[in-house]
């Protein structure tokens, strides 16, 4: 399978886990909740079987556990089917090894929640439309009273060291008069983004020359849309997605990272927003 259809897959199991929640009086089979914390309890154990087969002593030492509890462990192991005694050593059957998996994954993902809690504090209710496990290690920059344009200065940042950017955003990129992120926009970085109608009115009356001559040159595509979800950034080699205060429209978290899923998963949403916009020249007269 390629990366697309991978990609694809995945955000289709994504999709369709929310609607899971969304609609609970369907017919499936649900799991009893303390079926669901028993697997929890144990999962030290399925994430120690997943990394190699150990006899009973080795999972007693390993854990800390006493024989007794070791022995109770193992039986669990047999009784749900999770594992089975081979050579005197317990190997996890593939029924085990997909639980001790999801069991991980489980809390890799919930750890990720905790870490971009800011990003979907700011993106709600639009986050629906967010993967978050390729963001699972993402660098989480927000904003501090003692520096409040961090974010903005991580965007730059990886801003200045890219070639190519597109993106889209509900506000500027950056605070008015940092001049950086206009020679970037409008001179070293090819350019293709997607504005708010009333930001391109702002960048024509502030910068009518520079938009121009980038746009006149190929170096600049720029679009329009009436409404945007939140500020998404496509570098060479990393994305990012941007979250935004209300009322003062100021960068309050920017996540990046160099994932190869969140990047198709980025391309995608660009793509999606891109093919219902408006080009520049077609407002030109507005």
């Amino acid at each position: 399978m390629d990366r697309t259809s991978l990609f694809e897959e995945l955000l289709q199991q994504s999709y369709a886990l929310r609607r899971d929640v969304r609609e609970p009086e369907t017919d499936r089979q649900r799991l009893e909740t303390d079926d669901l914390l028993d697997v929890l309890r144990h999962r030290e154990l399925l994430e120690l079987l997943i990394e190699e087969p150990l006899d009973r002593s080795d999972i007693q030492t390993r854990l800390g556990i006493s024989r007794a509890t070791s022995h109770r462990f193992t039986r669990w192991l047999e009784q749900h089917r999770l594992a089975k005694r081979r050579d005197g050593r317990w190997c996890l059957t593939g029924r085990g090894e997909t639980v001790a998996e999801e069991v991980l994954r489980f809390e890799r993902n919930l750890r990720a929640a905790a870490r971009l809690e800011p990003l979907l504090e700011c993106i709600c209710p639009d986050h629906k439309d967010f993967v978050i496990e390729p963001f699972a290690d993402a660098v989480v920059t927000t904003a501090t009273p003692e520096n409040p344009y961090k974010p903005v200065e991580r965007f730059l940042r990886l801003l200045e060291t890219s070639d190519t950017f597109r993106g889209f955003n509900t506000t500027h990129m950056v605070p008015p008069g940092v001049e950086r992120f206009y020679a970037s926009l409008f001179d070293d970085t090819e350019s293709e983004i997607i504005y708010l109608p009333s930001v391109v009115d702002h960048l024509r009356s502030t910068h009518p020359n520079q938009l121009a001559d980038a746009i006149d040159r190929g170096h600049l595509t720029l679009r329009t849309r009436e409404a945007l979800p939140y500020g998404l950034a496509i570098f060479d080699d990393r994305v990012a997605v941007g979250g935004y205060d209300d009322e003062t429209g100021t960068m309050r978290v920017f996540v990046d990272t160099d994932d190869g899923i969140a990047r198709e998963w980025a391309r995608r949403v660009f793509e999606a927003y891109r093919d219902h916009s408006v080009p520049l020249e077609s407002t030109a007269g507005a």
